[in-house]
């Protein structure tokens, strides 16, 4: 596979133009990480739809039926469900961390271990989000540990 980049400072948006002799498993598992790498989730706050960039989210919980998107500035609801975002996000760097949590492992700035087994992951913004003993080895995995 060949691949070329152009720098052109006169452009606005960034394009990439796939050309291949045929769409083989190859080039479609390209195209798809292209396409993750460009998403994006949406939440409501105070009335107003936020398109929000997924590595501005810390972590992501379940309150009384709601899901929520927590980010330094604030925080927003989603209308999708914790297992949908964790469909969805599944291959970037969130990982379950509780029935009712999903943390950015790129947020994470650091883990301690607390009682029954649990860590608490301190999110780059101070935070804490308590990770449950049945998903420690999960994130034990993804630190090579």
């Amino acid at each position: 596979m060949k691949v070329t980049v152009e720098e052109h400072p006169e452009l606005e948006e960034t394009e990439v133009v796939v050309r291949c002799r045929r769409l083989d498993p190859q080039i479609s598992r390209l195209l798809e990480l292209l396409r993750l790498s460009d998403a994006r989730l949406v939440g409501e706050k105070e009335g107003q739809t936020c398109i929000l960039e997924e590595d501005r989210v810390l972590y992501i919980d379940t309150v009384d039926r709601g899901t929520f998107l927590y980010t330094a500035d604030g925080v927003y609801e989603s209308r999708l469900r914790l297992y949908e975002l964790e469909e969805q996000l599944a291959p970037r760097e969130f990982l379950r961390v509780s029935k009712s949590a999903i943390v950015n492992f790129d947020q994470v700035k650091s883990l301690r271990p607390d009682f029954g087994g649990r860590l608490l992951l301190t999110m780059s913004n101070g935070e804490v989000v308590v990770a449950n003993r049945q998903y420690v080895p999960a994130i034990k995995k993804k630190l090579g540990l």
